[in-house]
């Protein structure tokens, strides 16, 4: 039912009438020193793919890369936080895959359950739609601040907060809406996501970068300069589908396009279910409309 031909989240496979197979993967290195931290943060992240289909997490299983010399203690820490999050979710977690490798890696691959008429694409969107973001971003400049521990106490805990929780909650609550068309927000960045969203969906996207939530210490960060090298090649690939408005500050535009590890949804939906849904679940923002396809894809106010 869902490919790769709109770069969509996950695949999605129709086994019967009924029941339609949510199918994900995703892996990376440590970006955080404590190694329960990390797992946690690595399983919410693939965990996310399934939520942003409007699917049910049912059966996940470990990937891990370890080295040789590396302490048992750690390698159970990472494990048990990526079992901590599958128990949270619902999700049966029944073995894996481990290599030997010259650092850490960890993720899952995630088998979902939904009905079949109840997927939720990335390329969907309706013009008259609003846009409505889950969770706030920059996890990419304060994990990229975390190395050179620039951050705050208090930014660091929300930070790894923020990674750590699952889009569980905010799935739940938005299929009681008029939903048109779902994305989570990671490696592109939002405005790499949101072109998906446009360019699939055949629409234009507004963005009003004024609304965006974004955290802590984000834009002092990014002013510094301190903005990680694939938020760069993401301006790189999406710039040329985007227009920027000249009054939006590069800072801004910088943290647009910063990649975001277990980001939240980005959902598409009716403005007055919109509305409803962020009153009942107030860490979700509206920061945007679709239109008419309209020049380019994206426009950022």
């Amino acid at each position: 039912m869902v490919g790769f031909d709109t770069a969509d989240d996950a695949a999605v496979y129709r086994a019967s009438d009924d029941l339609a197979i949510i199918e994900t993967v995703d892996v990376f290195p440590p970006i955080v020193d404590d190694p329960y931290e990390f797992g946690m943060i690595a399983a919410a992240n693939a965990l996310s793919d399934v939520y942003a289909m409007g699917g049910i997490p049912k059966v996940a299983m470990n990937i891990l890369g370890i080295p040789e010399d590396l302490d048992p203690e750690v390698t159970y820490q990472i494990l048990k936080g990526g079992s901590d999050k599958c128990i949270e979710a619902g999700a049966v977690l029944c073995g894996g895959h481990t290599i030997k490798n010259h650092e850490p890696i960890y993720g899952l691959s995630v088998t979902g359950f939904i009905h079949p008429d109840k997927v939720k694409a990335n390329s969907s969107a309706r013009p008259g739609d609003v846009l409505v973001i889950t969770k706030p971003v920059g996890t990419g400049v304060l994990t990229t601040a975390l190395k050179a521990d620039l951050l705050m106490p208090e930014t660091k805990k929300a930070l790894i907060n923020n990674m750590a929780t699952l889009n569980k909650e905010a799935c739940e609550r938005m299929l009681k809406y008029d939903v048109s068309s779902v994305t989570d927000i990671t490696g592109f960045g939002l405005l790499g996501h949101a072109l998906e969203m446009a360019k699939g969906s055949g629409v234009t996207i507004i963005l009003d970068s004024k609304s965006i939530p974004m955290l802590p210490e984000v834009l002092e960060m990014a002013r510094d300069g301190i903005v990680p090298a694939a938020a760069y090649k993401n301006r790189e690939y999406a710039s040329c589908s985007c227009s920027i408005n000249k009054s939006v500050p590069l800072e801004i535009t910088d943290v647009l396009f910063d990649p975001q590890t277990s980001g939240g949804l980005l959902i598409a939906m009716n403005k007055d279910d919109a509305e409803k849904y962020v009153a009942e679940f107030p860490v979700a923002k509206i920061v945007g409309s679709v239109i008419e396809k309209h020049g380019k894809s994206i426009h950022v106010k």
